[in-house]
């Protein structure tokens, strides 16, 4: 048995798992760059098969569209891949909406439960200058008081909250989260 080095062994680890990764995986982590944020999320790439990369889209017009730039794409792909592609097809065939929790869905702060509205403080209020971990404590305390005087009370545990969450859960959030 010969011995040799860690940094020989885990290059020839490294080399083996290149080797063992399939084209697939390394052009799905390409597909959002190289064809950008907007034509990603309304395109996904489903296999390949014979060396032709099978693309569902979310409608005939971004199929059409994509197809126009087939040529370019190829292009991108096959100086990233270490297996070159020879065509891209389009189509809406098998394409499926994500569900609804995987989707990113935009917040508007002001629909949120817990939205205060613009709350601010002004600097004299609370000083500005931290000394020790106490006094942000102290700074902190004496801020959340200010913003939350004169907010309703949760009716179990007595605790100021946002008038959005009692109207939602009729309780606090943290209430909420205990009943669930």
């Amino acid at each position: 048995m010969s011995l040799q080095s860690v940094n020989n062994i885990l290059g020839i680890l490294q080399q083996q798992a290149q080797w063992q990764q399939h084209p697939f995986q390394s052009l799905l982590q390409l597909w959002p760059d190289v064809v950008g944020k907007v034509a990603a999320s309304h395109t996904r790439p489903l296999s390949i098969q014979r060396q032709v990369l099978q693309v569902a889209t979310s409608s005939a017009a971004w199929a059409q569209n994509m197809t126009f730039t087939r040529t370019t794409l190829l292009l991108k792909l096959n100086q990233q891949l270490s297996e070159p592609l020879v065509d891209i097809r389009f189509s809406t065939k098998n394409w499926q909406a994500l569900p609804d929790y995987l989707q990113q869905k935009t917040l508007i702060p002001q629909e949120h439960p817990s939205y205060l509205g613009d709350v601010r403080i002004s600097s004299h209020q609370v000083k500005s200058s931290i000394e020790s971990p106490n006094t942000a404590f102290t700074n902190w305390a004496k801020t959340m008081q200010m913003r939350s005087h004169g907010l309703p009370l949760c009716p179990q545990c007595q605790s100021p909250t946002p008038p959005g969450e009692i109207q939602r859960w009729e309780v606090c959030c943290v209430c909420a989260a205990k009943d669930f």
